[in-house]
């Protein structure tokens, strides 16, 4: 039997808040630190200048993007709550108003006037601010934005992917390390988009093409510009 918990279970969307912070946060991690990292080793002739570059932007990084991430979602957490308070206050001022608006939403939407006038009824009459919040602001449970988890999964993403490039500056040869950081990034790309798509239930291949592509650009423009104001530290 076909229950709301296993229609869940069979799509994504659900995952669609925390997966976004995460993919951006694990994405932008590897692909800004990589991309520093490369600009400095093409500047400089030690290693030092490169770990000390490295290990600044996975820190400042990690706690910018969580920052970022947690005012972005408040504000959007903010307008919600607003909106549904406005909500709040017009179904006490003028109800039949109200009503007669949800009924226009069912009926946009294909159901016949009669129809569509005595759903608006029924829903009303079970949780009249839960139809309208739903049906005429498109606030949902799983759209609802959450300022500390879109922060810690964003913060701690970005923590996981800038660490990798870290690696490969530790432990790769300084000779040819512009190099070294671009074919391991890539490699950590191409696995981070196969995750992200396999997780959200979409296509490999357009995720590891789009993630491939503009790592490239990004890690390319950064190596360019280290070479073209580059001075050996």
């Amino acid at each position: 039997m076909l229950t709301i918990d296993n229609y869940l279970d069979a799509h994504y969307i659900h995952r669609s808040n925390w997966l976004r912070a995460a993919v951006l946060g694990a994405n932008d991690g590897i692909i800004s630190v990589s991309s520093l990292a490369i600009g400095v080793a093409a500047a400089s002739s030690s290693s030092e200048p490169i770990v000390l570059a490295t290990v600044a932007a996975l820190i400042a990084g990690a706690l910018s993007m969580a920052a970022g991430e947690y005012v972005s979602v408040s504000s959007q957490t903010d307008i919600e709550l607003a909106d549904i308070e406005r909500e709040k206050l017009e179904l006490l001022e003028m109800p039949e108003e109200e009503l007669m608006m949800l009924a226009q939403i069912y009926e946009k939407r294909g159901l016949k006037k009669e129809t569509a006038l005595q759903v608006a009824r029924e829903l009303t009459e079970v949780d009249v601010l839960g139809a309208h919040v739903r049906d005429e602001l498109g606030i949902t449970e799983m759209s609802q934005a959450n300022p500390i988890q879109a922060a810690l999964a964003s913060g701690s993403a970005f923590t996981v992917g800038g660490i990798l490039p870290l690696l490969v500056v530790l432990f790769a040869p300084l000779k040819g390390m512009e190099y070294w950081l671009y074919g391991f990034t890539i490699l950590f790309l191409i696995i981070l988009g196969a995750f992200a798509a396999k997780t959200g239930g979409s296509k490999i291949s357009t995720a590891l093409v789009r993630i491939t592509i503009w790592g490239t650009i990004a890690m390319g423009l950064s190596a360019f510009v280290g070479y073209l104001f580059g001075v050996n530290v």
